[in-house]
């Protein structure tokens, strides 16, 4: 096919484009608005060895980032905050609203906490953040200070909005309509490809200009009748006309 009989066929069904976009994006606006929003809180803490200099000290904190996970998810901490907080939910459905990062390279591990409330969010990666810190303290006391491992909060973000992402999910929809809608067109073109209405699409076939046609009977039928013609009267007796 040759580009301008793509552009006959977007202009000839290219409603079909527009119309699966908007009502696509429409459903995806109205879903995203029906859902319940979820916020989201982040707190990054960093590990920093006693000795920066020790090269063995500072692998061994690359191999404790996922232990000190460990303990932040351990229900003795996470009761702590959920009794801090006084929330209404068990350690396990604590755990589960909180996602972390160990981050070997930076040697950071970073809190992220998802909620309907923006400030109980805040508040969940915070609070935990601190009772962490403050269970490394006391952990430290009992370990020589050149071998102690320091742990401080460097950042917390201000609450903000995890989903749902209606101008993302809008835009999808429409994206995905139009995508549809060009599907079903060339399906259509594809169906109605044998299928001959007219002169252009017999010289599209046989690839020969078509001079002319047979009037069908409608046309037949439709065409103006002709006035009736009347004998013209002659003499009788010469035969020239009256």
């Amino acid at each position: 096919m040759q580009l301008k009989d793509y552009a006959r066929i977007l202009w000839k069904r290219g409603w079909i484009i527009i119309v699966l976009a908007i009502l696509a994006a429409g459903s995806a606006y109205v879903f995203s608005k029906l859902q319940t929003p979820i916020f989201k809180s982040t707190v990054t803490l960093s590990t920093v060895p006693s000795r920066p200099s020790d090269y063995g000290q500072t692998l061994a904190i690359k191999n404790l980032l996922r232990l000190y996970v460990q303990q932040m998810q351990s229900p003795m901490l996470t009761q702590q905050v959920i009794d801090k907080l006084q929330l209404d939910v068990t350690p396990q459905k604590f755990v589960s609203q909180i996602y972390f990062n160990a981050d070997e390279s930076t040697l950071t591990i970073t809190l992220e906490a998802r909620h309907p409330l923006p400030d109980v969010a805040a508040k969940m990666a915070r609070t935990l953040a601190e009772v962490f810190v403050s269970y490394h303290n006391q952990e430290n006391l009992q370990i020589d200070q050149r071998d102690r491992v320091l742990v401080n909060i460097i950042n917390a973000t201000s609450p903000e909005i995890f989903s749902p992402k209606t101008s993302v999910n809008t835009l999808a929809g429409a994206v995905l309509g139009a995508l549809l809608g060009l599907v079903i067109i060339f399906v259509l073109e594809w169906l109605e490809s044998d299928i001959i209405r007219a002169a252009d699409d017999l010289e599209r076939v046989i690839g020969v200009t078509v001079l002319g046609a047979i009037p069908t009977m409608t046309e037949r039928a439709s065409a103006p009748a002709r006035a009736p013609m009347h004998p013209r009267k002659v003499c009788p007796h010469c035969g020239n006309p009256i």
